[in-house]
């Protein structure tokens, strides 16, 4: 029976194995095709079988165009025997003549054919995973480890564009599922690919289903394609610790060649003990790219029916577990049609780990892996063959014209094998060419191995292991990579590496590092400054702080010689030039495009950490060598590092010779190296924070890297600091590394800390609440390498410590198999937490337990985490004995810790044993689960917190640093938080303090108008009983509202809870003063109602009676016939007032006998002292008489115990405080007097009950009762400071008496009364005149009034709300002002009063400035406007509302004037009485006057306001703004003990005194007791040294500075933050020691040569530094 068209056909497509057919069916839909002829559509041929196809393909194409296609098909998918059989059956012979032209065209014609193809499909792959951007745009590994939404998930491919990104996070997470591409189940395909399938949709796509996609190897194709040089050498890295094979040679897509993916592996490191070094148990570690080792490839000819890839699967895995190295079809989603990875080969390797029984190979194997058949990847397989010791070919069978093409191989010197597979067909043809070829490669029996269906897999296995481990015995051909490069050069491959970039950066690095042969040798040659100087440097440093080799030398002197030293060896580190090598470095970085840089920088760590494994040295079997084995270790490191640790130490060197003068700033050379580094960090590179090699820090070097940073970043540089600590080598690196995909260093022995910046998406900022993420890796934690080396426990700790005090979140690594290594650890974190609980800084802790094999053992987890628990809370009580805490404490004190929700159990790393163990899967979900909490806590957390910008960060790092070099860490920390939220809340509890008094003082200025306003009738008890209710009742609601306030402000504050209510503290001062000034406020009201009354009684008397006598007169004077003239009329007058004075003068005001009230009080107090205060009394029977004497002290003043009566120090001591005590109580109780006198009362006798109040409690206190003053000298005091005080409260009596006398007050009243009486004897229409009079002398001292009582007030408003003076709301900043303007004007007789009077001073300056600010500007112009202006406003308004009343007169007018104003205007009863005698005026005509006349009123009160000197409009305002201010800015008044610095703590009942700066004791009259000359020691010194005190506290006996707080428990006097801080006091007393001396009485100091050495200029700098001001 003749066979039709469609018999062929389908008995092609019968022969087809189903992988082919699916090869088929995907390459018929992508060929081309003649014009006029359309593809069958992908969903047709996923649902077609053979006969269906056969059937489509001759209904499609017709004829013999069907077998052309048909056979193109084959072709393409290397079945050209079928292909040859199809076209000779149906009579198309030209096919065949076409495809032996094509054969003789060679390989390479026929790899160009097909290029044009592959990219097109790697245009449509590309289109498919919506990567075509980043064809020109590449991928960065900074885009990979930014921070967002997407990288915190966990989540499912569902559509082909996330395949890439499902790729990369999760091979950058050390995922051994990473190379899965299978869709989510069930969802839809992409719908972009949908539409390229010609629009059929999901139902003709015969890709996408539920289960598959797209092979993976073209995903990682597309994704190295997409990828810069340095994303895909970490790619690779983390590919490599996963165990996946590595891509050697990327096929020919883009560009148009092959490339060696040399560049990509060089940062891959591996470490294998071979059975070489068995015996000693060493190893080798050693790049992969410089590794030399056999390499076998296998290649595939033809078809095969089992998989190449797989059977290299089984060659690999260790015995006890299999693992897929190689990608091959039975996997899922991996028998998918390749788009663009036919070509790709791979590479993989074998590393023994020194165990004969079961490692397969003695020595590392490299083994590659082509992808397709060799016939169309001719120059892949020509490469291999030429590279490799072996190539094993895997085919079914050999025809002629692959026997002619392997021929091509004589003269190879690579073995060859071959795999066959028969088939049953071909068997014989195939054993020909066999035995042809045997001659030309020289085959022998043992290079065919036959893998038939029957063949047992482990015999076949152990054939092949044979058979490679005969060709590694041979030590046929060892190469590394770099060698194959050369041959890949020679066969027209590119290489990742040859780009112009990357070959610069190279030839740039070899430069430097050729030079190095000896490492120790080069850093001490070529990195000179970190050496023996650096390390001098850093001993020097902390010996300033500790002070331990002090002696006898006292503390100022030894400290002096000390920042002489340090001074020298920086200036001998300047005087180093930079080295050829270094400048090279600089170069590198500085000068390169940023690809370059990044080249430099890789290629500098390769060949340096090749150099130090070189140079690393290794311990031999003598033990009295650990030690120096431990020093060689450190000295052996070089990296990167070191080389910016060198420019750190040029900048550092340079700086420090500006900052003494010995250097002008123009001349600087290394200003631009914080640029240099700001740029490396920019780039994700770490960079160094701790020296670890001499536990050091360069402060100006990184503080100034940051600040440049900062500055980089606009400004915006909020951070969350996440830390990590560890032991050494318990898999930190690593955590954060597959965590962030960070590239921190792993597996070495430098120490200290390193930080890198992770940007945060912006979409993502708002949410975290930050911008970037900064990670510190700390190295070298109980590290076994350098345990030896000195001091390494104590800088583990100051490490930890550090990094704890940084952080936000703290993670506490915890390798689970070393139970030692874990308590150690524990001590750390605990001793650092506690620490940094007693700060304030509580950051988050997680405690990740690694290598915990068994995750699901809840149970067991969860007792572990109980006893850590335990564990944690005896470490904490050990640790708080140590920091001499004297309080119970627990480690829920310390940190948030909940066992189930900051405990982490951590798989080991490894699924097996290493080398050839893959990463464990366990491993890097959990670390994901980890990532994702940490996250999910910043979230809440960043709401309520503000997280630490780049300059709090660095203030952290100076106040941690400083800290940590003293011995005593808590007493040495300033948290720069505190400092910063210090500054806020005492300038908020100012403006709080300051806000309730202004509310309370207008509060009480509006009752007093009222009261004043009311007849003397209405001021009852009941009235005055109301008034005290009322006045609680105001103070306790805005004592509240303000308290409220200012718990709002603090609560927004960066401080911890902890500190939080000790800023809350600061509001009492609002609540104190509530209850003392409500007493205050009542008593006065109280008395002054008592005033009021018996002068308003007085002066109604005086008012009827005088206008009962002008009515009578007036009467008399119509009733005469004669109408008298004016002179008559002023000669009536005159009689009629001089005869009714004298009739009023018997109620004239009572004068008191003041001393003889006070002789009353004081003998009464005195009475209940010893008898001898009384008879003391009988002596001085005058009190006036005795306030007359000067205060004089006597030797009886002191009943001092007779023992130190013979110290004559201790009597002088006490002798002077008692004159300091004399002095300071007598102006506290002037000032007393003087505020009362100032508020024109009249005496009453609880004034001087309040000034003996005053003095009993001022004696009662602490410091006065150790002075052992005796009965006589406070009975003598009080005679004194009360003698005294009796002249001025006569003169306040005789003021308010003289102001309120009757015929005084009647005479300022005759002049109205007299122009009243001649208007109406002549009856003239006198209403203008009236209503005159009542502006000018009723209204007008009203507004007056009115403005004196808020203009105190407002000038306080102004200061404190102008901006402009800042120093008024905070004490330490009015420290600053005072001290930078004393130094402007170096007056020493200024000095004397600051030093010595500090409140007069205080009070002098705030005067001072109150006349310079208001008495030289129009700003008090312009505040009496407003004032004035506001209460003219109030008069218009209560006018305009009058006259739409009707009043029938003017005194009904007047009165309800004055009601609608009586809580703002006292308008003076008499004087309207005169307006009102015998007014018969028209009441709106009056009122329309007043209208008229008030503008001028206005401008005339303006105006005599403007003719007033300050100083007298200062008397006059019933508030004084000099008063509250100094109240502000003057404090506790309490002194530092030692040098008499005031206390800078905000409010007035802080618990703790502080200052910022302390100042040599001299200055404050302190002398050496035997040589009799000023003492220049430093409390501030004193306090961390070996130096000893005596005084009247410690009873004259010697106690240790250290412990000062044992007799001052209330003062917290710190260590100077550095040597320089205290610059600005030794500059003062070098300029003035001479006159000091004489001032004092003592000889001049003998000050250290470094104090003489300051300048004017470093003086100021050290005042700003020690204050934080940036000028």
């Amino acid at each position: 029976m003749v066979k039709t068209l469609r018999d062929h056909l389908l008995k092609t497509l019968e022969d087809l194995g189903e992988d082919e057919l699916k090869k088929f069916k995907f390459k018929l839909h992508e060929m081309p095709l003649k014009e006029g002829y359309e593809h069958i559509g992908r969903g047709t041929l996923k649902k077609v079988d053979v006969i269906d196809l056969a059937d489509k393909l001759i209904s499609c194409y017709e004829g013999d165009y069907a077998v052309e296609v048909t056979v193109e098909a084959l072709k393409s998918i290397n079945e050209r025997d079928l292909a040859e059989k199809l076209a000779t059956a149906t009579g198309n012979a030209a096919l065949n003549s076409k495809q032996e032209a094509d054969t003789h065209q060679g390989p390479e014609l026929e790899e160009k054919a097909l290029l044009t193809e592959r990219r097109r499909a790697l245009q449509d792959l590309l289109a498919m995973l919506k990567m075509e951007q980043h064809k020109s745009m590449k991928l960065r590994l900074r885009d990979l480890q930014e921070i967002n939404r997407e990288s915190l998930q966990n989540w499912t491919p569902r559509a082909l564009g996330d395949l890439p990104w499902h790729f990369l996070r999760k091979v950058m997470a050390l995922n051994g599922t990473a190379r899965t591409t299978s869709l989510g189940q069930g969802a839809p395909g992409d719908k972009a690919s949908s539409e390229e399938n010609g629009g059929q949709g999901d139902n003709g796509n015969v890709l996408l289903d539920a289960r598959a996609s797209l092979h993976p190897l073209d995903v990682l194709c597309a994704v190295l394609l997409c990828s810069d040089s340095f994303l895909q050498q970490e790619i690779l890295s983390k590919m490599s610790m996963c165990q996946f094979a590595l891509p050697l040679l990327l096929p020919a897509l883009d560009p148009s060649k092959c490339t060696l993916m040399l560049w990509a592996m060089r940062d891959i490191v591996r470490k294998w003990r071979p059975h070489s070094l068995a015996q000693s148990r060493g190893f080798r570690e050693e790049s992969l790219v410089l590794t030399a080792m056999p390499t076998v490839s296998f290649v595939r000819m033809g078809s095969c029916s089992f998989s190449k890839s797989k059977l290299l699967n089984e060659l690999l895995s260790p015995s006890q577990q299999h693992h897929d190295f190689f990608i091959h079809r039975g996997m899922e989603s991996r028998n998918l049609p390749r788009k663009i990875a036919d070509g790709l080969v791979e590479i993989s390797w074998y590393f023994p780990a020194g165990t004969e029984n079961s490692d397969l190979f003695p020595e590392p194997v490299a083994i590659t892996n082509l992808r397709g058949d060799i016939d169309s990847h001719w120059l892949q397989f020509r490469f291999l063959t030429e590279v490799s010791s072996a190539v094993f070919i895997v085919t079914e069978s050999i025809d002629e014209r692959e026997y002619e093409r392997l021929s091509s191989l004589q003269g190879s010197g690579t073995k060859y094998y071959f795999i066959l597979n028969y088939k049953s067909c071909k068997r014989s043809e195939t054993q020909e060419f066999l035995n042809k070829l045997a001659p030309v490669l020289k085959l022998s029996k043992q290079h065919v191995l036959e893998k038939e269906i029957g063949t047992k897999k482990e015999e076949f296995m152990e054939k092949l292991c044979s058979a490679i481990g005969s060709i590694m015995n041979d030590q046929h051909k060892y190469m590394n990579m770099e060698g194959m490069a050369v041959t890949a050069r020679e066969r027209g491959i590119q290489l990742d590496e040859d780009s112009e970039e990357c070959q610069r950066a190279k030839n740039r690095v070899q430069e430097i590092t050729a030079e190095i042969k000896d490492v120790g040798h080069y850093k001490r040659q070529i990195l000179q400054l970190q050496g023996d100087l650096w390390k001098s440097l850093s001993k020097v440093e902390r010996e300033i702080c500790r002070l331990e080799g002090q002696g006898d030398v006292p503390t100022e002197e030894y400290k002096s010689r000390l920042k002489e030293k340090l001074l020298e060896l920086r200036t001998q580190q300047n005087k180093c030039d930079l080295t050829d090598g270094l400048t090279k470095f600089i170069n590198g970085i500085g000068t390169l495009s940023q690809m370059e840089i990044h080249y430099f920088l890789k290629c500098m760590k390769f060949n340096l950490d090749g150099i130090a494994k070189g140079n690393h040295p290794t311990l031999q079997p003598n033990q009295q060598k650990l030690e120096e084995l431990d020093e060689s270790i450190s000295a052996s490191a070089l990296g990167v590092e070191h080389f910016l640790r060198e420019l750190g130490q040029f900048y550092e060197a340079e700086h420090s010779m500006v900052k003494e003068g010995k250097m002008a700033k123009i001349q600087r050379k290394f200003i631009h190296f914080p640029r240099l580094a700001a740029d490396l960090m920019l780039e994700g590179f770490p960079m160094e924070l701790i020296d670890g090699d001499v536990s050091n820090i360069p402060l100006q070097w990184v503080t100034d890297v940051l600040t440049e940073l900062h500055a980089k970043l606009g400004g915006r540089s909020r951070m969350l600091v996440l830390t990590v600590l560890g032991v050494q080598s318990a898999g930190k690196s690593t955590l954060l590394n597959t965590m962030f995909g960070l590239q921190f260093a792993v597996s070495r022995c430098t120490r200290g800390a390193f930080m890198s910046l992770i940007k945060v998406a912006k979409n993502f900022r708002q949410e975290l609440g930050c911008d970037f993420i900064l990670v510190i890796d700390t190295e070298g934690l109980r590290a076994p390498e350098l345990a030896k080396l000195e001091d390494t426990y104590q800088h583990d700790n100051e490490l930890a410590t550090l990094v704890v005090g940084l952080s936000d979140i703290t993670i506490v690594n915890l390798a689970m198999e070393n139970p030692t290594e874990v308590q150690d650890v524990l001590q750390m974190v605990v001793h650092a937490f506690l620490r940094m609980e007693e700060t304030g800084h509580k950051p988050t802790c997680q405690f990740v337990h690694q290598n915990i094999n068994d995750v699901a053992a809840y149970e067991q987890n969860m007792r572990d985490g109980k006893y850590l628990v335990e564990q944690l809370n005896d470490m904490t009580i050990a640790a708080a004995k140590m920091e001499k805490l004297q309080k119970e404490i627990t480690v829920s004190d310390l940190m948030d810790y909940d066992p189930e929700k900051h405990n982490w159990y951590i798989p080991s790393l490894w699924h097996g044993d290493p080398p050839m163990a893959p990463v464990n899967v366990g491993y890097s979900e959990s670390v994901c689960g980890l990532k994702k909490c940490l996250f999910e806590f910043v979230r809440p957390h960043s709401l309520n917190s503000t997280p630490k910008d780049i300059p709090q960060f660095i203030e952290w790092v100076k106040s941690l640093w400083n800290a940590l070099k003293h011995d005593d860490f808590l007493l040495s920390f300033r948290n720069p938080l505190t400092t910063v939220a210090y500054t806020t809340i005492s300038a908020k509890s100012v403006e709080c303090e300051w806000e309730f008094r202004k509310e309370m003082n207008l509060w009480v200025t509006e009752k007093q108008t009222f009261f004043q306003n009311q007849p003397p009738a209405k001021l009852d008890a009941r009235v005055l009983t109301i008034l005290t209710s009322e006045t609680e009742q105001k103070l306790s609601h805005e004592s509240h509202r303000i308290l409220e306030r200012f718990q709002s402000a603090a609560a927004k504050l960066t401080v911890r809870d902890e500190n939080m209510r000790y800023f809350v503290r600061h509001s009492r001062p609002v609540a104190h003063q509530s209850s003392s000034y409500s007493r205050a406020i009542c008593s006065n009201l109280v008395t002054a109602s008592e005033g009021w009354q018996k002068k308003n009684t007085i002066q109604a008397t005086c008012i009827k009676t005088i206008e009962g006598e002008m009515d009578m007169l007036l009467e008399h004077c119509k009733m005469r016939l004669n109408k008298a003239d004016n002179k008559e009329l002023e000669t009536e007058f005159e009689e009629m007032w001089s005869e009714t004075v004298s009739k009023i003068r018997l109620g004239c005001l009572d004068e008191k006998q003041i001393y003889q009230d006070i002789e009353l009080l004081l003998r009464e107090d005195l009475a209940k002292q010893e008898n001898s205060s009384s008879l003391k009394l009988q002596e001085h029977s005058n009190v006036l008489n005795y306030g007359t004497k000067s205060f004089i002290m006597k030797k009886e003043y002191l009943d001092l115990p007779w023992i130190k009566t013979l110290n004559e120090w201790f009597t002088q001591e006490c002798w002077r405080k008692t004159e300091e005590l004399v002095t300071s109580l007598m102006e506290q109780c002037k000032d007393y007097i003087k505020n009362i006198a100032d508020s024109k009362a009249d005496y009453h006798d609880i004034h001087s009950r309040d000034l003996l109040r005053m003095i009993n409690e001022r004696l009662q206190e602490e410091d006065v009762q150790k002075l052992h003053t005796s009965t006589c000298f406070k009975v003598d005091l009080k005679l004194h400071i009360l003698g005294e005080v009796v002249p001025l409260l006569e003169k306040m009596q005789a003021s308010f008496i003289k102001e309120n006398d009757p015929e005084l007050y009647l005479e300022k009243l005759k002049p109205q009364y007299r122009s009243t009486f001649r208007d109406l004897y002549l009856g003239k229409d006198s209403c203008q005149t009236r209503a005159r009079d009542f502006c000018r002398w009723c209204l007008k001292p009203a507004l007056v009034d009115y403005v004196n009582n808020r203009l105190g007030l407002e000038i306080v408003d102004d200061i404190l709300s102008s901006g402009q003076h800042d120093e008024y709301r905070n004490r330490s900043l009015f420290q600053f002002t005072v001290l930078k303007k004393l130094l402007k004007y170096e007056n020493f007789d200024t000095y004397i009063i600051y030093i010595n009077n500090y409140e007069r001073f205080v009070k002098i300056w705030v005067e001072g400035h109150l006349l310079d600010r208001y008495s030289r500007t129009a700003r008090l112009r312009h505040l009496e406007k407003e004032i004035l202006s506001s209460v003219v406003k109030k008069v218009r308004t209560a006018l305009e509302s009058l006259s739409d009343r009707r009043t029938s007169t003017v005194c009904d007018f007047l009165d309800m004037f004055c009601g609608e104003l009586q809580n703002d205007l006292v308008i003076s009863k008499d004087r309207l009485a005169v307006v009102l005698f015998k007014n018969t005026a028209n009441a709106a005509q009056f009122l329309a006057h007043v209208q008229a006349i008030l503008p001028q009123l206005e401008k005339e009160t303006l105006a005599e306001f403007e003719e007033l000197k300050f100083e007298s409009k200062l008397s006059n305002l019933s508030v004084k703004p000099q008063d509250e201010i100094f109240n502000f800015v003057f404090g506790c008044g309490q002194q530092c003990p030692f040098c008499k610095v005031p206390c800078e703590a905000g409010g007035m009942d802080h618990t703790e005194h502080f200052a910022t700066v302390h100042r040599p004791q001299g200055l404050g009259q302190c002398k050496n007791k035997r040589t009799g000359m000023l003492e220049y020691s430093l409390c501030s010194s004193d306090v961390v040294s070996n130096a000893v005190f005596r005084n009247s506290e410690t009873e004259e006996k010697f106690h240790p500075y250290k412990d000062y707080r044992r007799y001052y428990p209330d003062w917290r006097i710190q260590p100077d933050p550095s040597i320089d801080t205290s610059d600005y006091w030794k500059f003062v007393f070098n300029r003035f020691n001479y006159k000091f001396a004489k001032k004092y009485n003592a000889k001049p100091a003998n000050l250290p040569q470094g104090w003489k050495k300051i300048t004017k200029e470093q003086a100021l700098e050290s005042l700003e530094e020690a204050f934080n001001i940036k000028q």
